[in-house]
């Protein structure tokens, strides 16, 4: 019987002898190649937490022992010795979450995927713990690029300002996040890595003099004692010893009996200890490790045997940018590109590739990206900024204060926008297009399709004295929406065959097709409707009030929450105009979403042709008093 049907819990793990421990691994290794292959997920990452996880588990006693995972996405095998095996819909609707996820089990404390906060959580816990008298150990599982944003670093300020306070902090090192960490922390981490045989050479030394008469043991103490100074220049763990912080490691992150045996010191210790393991990302699994770019770091759909995708993918949102910004970078010298720490995710790739010199990796710090790149255009460059839609949420104060309030001309570049799909609640983006309408004098385009994307990335940049905003969303971009007429800045979509039509729908970004396809249901109900396209949602075009006049009713629908986003801006312009006349704006609700298909989250919140289509037919049955609920139907046809 597999070692794996045997494991419903963390604590049947304590029968299991050292040797079944590693066969265990092995197990583990072949169910995630097997399952993620079929699902897609993050693969590399948690092929190489096994026995880490495994050690972790062993030692503490979850869930009365808190285990934070930083970031969520290596959770994955934590998930199966805690008894989840059914990844058949990993990441997919009503099945398992692709991070933590409280609604599933006890095990999970927090729904960590923004990374870098696992330390602030694990301070605010072990600090709970004390003052509530309780027994319990607080983990903090780091890394994978985590300790490269500045919040860890605020976090460990204060946790070490407790010298009795008991946190283990487990730092994952791979020496990666998506791609190869870079920067101060990562040179740090890896000189300790070559620094593993201290430990070696004290014993050695301990040994040897004390075997010496009279001054051997002396001088063993008098050496002791100048344990920092030699620390430093061996292996230089004094930086965490600086901040009080017990140093444990470097450890094998792959062999279970001494991460077991680091891991019970750190426990015993009663204060703060950090404890360094090395890891592989994509351990055991051949395609995965010769994986330059990320080592697997996610995958779609792949053969389990070779790593190959099952289907070929077809132009996306993400590689017009990349082949866009190429060109843009021949152009101008002045361009240079930022990424936190998603090179490769966000499409940079070629241009760094191209420009090695003008391409600058913060890490997982987007606050100081933001900063930096007020700063480099305050000395003349233009700096891109591309990230992940839910992660500019991290960088607002920096965008509002450094690059708006200075009038820098820096132009963000916003992948993933609107729902994401199979990454869930934090990875939804959700939110820009409600908090940048707050900024003064930023500019926000959304691109309809892959030639509005590269025509507004290329107005965005012409900015100097402001910031831009270029948001997108995620997966294959679409045919091409063209347009059969201009109004102001505005793309009219489709025109409506009345002198005063009854709706001006206006189209936010991708959801363009949708909103045609919703103006084809009213048109067959009899409802005339006009469909354009703002391409820039902030400001409002001056003109649309004008054109709203025109019309009965103003429609808006964007992929993004409603409260406080473009179809609320519309409706302030058109109060501002003096323009009254009723408006309906469609958008994400303000609440959480869960994982699904992009398609299946949209229908969830009505963000359908047929949903919009039904609940515009009510709106302009009530104002022709002739609307009839209870026999109103339920649904349109799309037939």
């Amino acid at each position: 019987m597999p070692l794996l049907t045997r494991i419903s819990g963390p604590r049947d793990l304590d029968r299991l002898a050292p040797e079944q421990l590693t066969e265990l691994a092995g197990e583990i290794r072949s169910f995630l190649i097997d399952a993620v292959a079929r699902t897609g997920g993050h693969l590399g990452p948690n092929l190489g937490v096994v026995e880490l996880t495994i050690a972790l588990h062993r030692v503490f006693d979850s869930p009365a022992d808190s285990i934070l995972w930083d970031t969520g996405h290596q959770s994955y095998v934590h998930k199966l010795i805690t008894g989840r095996k059914d990844f058949s819909a990993l990441r997919a609707k009503d099945g398992l979450s692709g991070y933590p996820s409280r609604a599933e089990s006890e095990h999970d404390v927090i729904e960590n995927s923004h990374a870098s906060t696992v330390l602030g959580w694990a301070d605010g816990l072990a600090k709970a713990n004390q003052l509530r008298g309780r027994d319990q150990h607080v983990v903090a599982v780091t890394g994978d690029g985590a300790l490269t944003g500045g919040m860890a670093w605020e976090a460990l300020n204060n946790i070490a300002a407790a010298k009795d306070r008991p946190l283990v902090i487990v730092v994952n090192d791979n020496e990666r996040s998506y791609s190869p960490t870079i920067g101060g922390l990562a040179s740090h981490l890896a000189t300790l890595r070559t620094t593993d045989g201290y430990e070696r050479f004290l014993a050695r030394g301990k040994q040897m003099l004390n075997r010496t008469p009279v001054v051997g043991r002396p001088l063993y103490g008098t050496l002791h004692g100048a344990k920092k100074g030699l620390k430093d220049v061996i292996a230089p763990q004094g930086m965490f010893e600086d901040l009080g912080l017990k140093y444990v490691g470097p450890i094998d992150g792959h062999d279970i009996q001494a991460l077991e045996s680091a891991l019970q010191r750190a426990k015993r210790f009663g204060g703060p200890v950090i404890v360094h393991c090395l890891t592989e990302k994509g351990r055991g699994y051949r395609p995965a490790r010769e994986d330059e770019a990320d080592q697997f770091h996610s995958v779609g759909v792949i053969h389990p045997d070779t790593g190959l995708p099952v289907s070929a993918s077809g132009a996306d949102w993400t590689s017009v940018f990349g082949e866009e910004i190429l060109k843009l970078g021949h152009e101008r010298e002045d361009i240079v590109a930022i990424t936190a720490a998603m090179l490769r995710p966000v499409g940079l790739h070629g241009f760094a590739e191209a420009f090695p010199d003008r391409v600058y990796d913060v890490g997982i710090a987007e606050q100081h990206g933001a900063v930096s790149a007020a700063g480099l255009a305050t000395g003349g460059l233009h700096p891109v900024f591309a990230v992940y839609a839910t992660f500019l949420n991290r960088a607002f104060d920096q965008l509002l204060m450094d690059v708006a309030l200075h009038r820098c001309g820096v132009t963000f570049v916003l992948d993933r926008a609107g729902v994401t799909g199979p990454d869930g609640a934090s990875h939804h983006g959700m939110w820009d297009m409600s908090i940048l309408q707050c900024v003064p004098g930023l500019r926000l385009a959304a691109p309809r399709d892959a030639d509005q994307l590269r025509a507004q990335l290329r107005e965005a940049v012409e900015v100097e004295d402001a910031p831009t905003v270029v948001r997108y969303s995620r997966g294959k971009v679409g045919a091409p929406v063209p347009a059969v007429g201009t109004v102001g800045g505005m793309d009219v979509l489709r025109r409506a065959d009345a002198d005063r039509p009854d709706v001006l729908l206006v189209s936010i970004g991708a959801l363009a097709p949708v909103c045609l396809e919703a103006a084809e249901l009213l048109g067959r109900q009899g409802i005339t409707t006009t469909v354009v396209d703002p391409r820039w949602v902030k400001p409002v075009d001056p003109e649309l009030p004008g054109l709203a006049i025109r019309h009965r009713v103003v429609v808006t629908v964007e992929d993004n929450s409603r409260a406080g986003g473009v179809g609320s801006a519309i409706a302030q312009a058109l109060r501002d105009a003096e323009v009254d006349i009723p408006l309906r704006d469609f958008g994400i609700p303000p609440r959480f979403l869960g994982h699904g298909s992009r398609d299946q989250v949209l229908a969830e919140v009505g963000l359908t042709a047929p949903d919009i289509a039904r609940q515009v037919t009510g709106l302009v049955s009530r104002l022709d008093g002739r609307y009839d609920e209870a026999a109103a139907p339920s649904r349109l046809s799309t037939d």
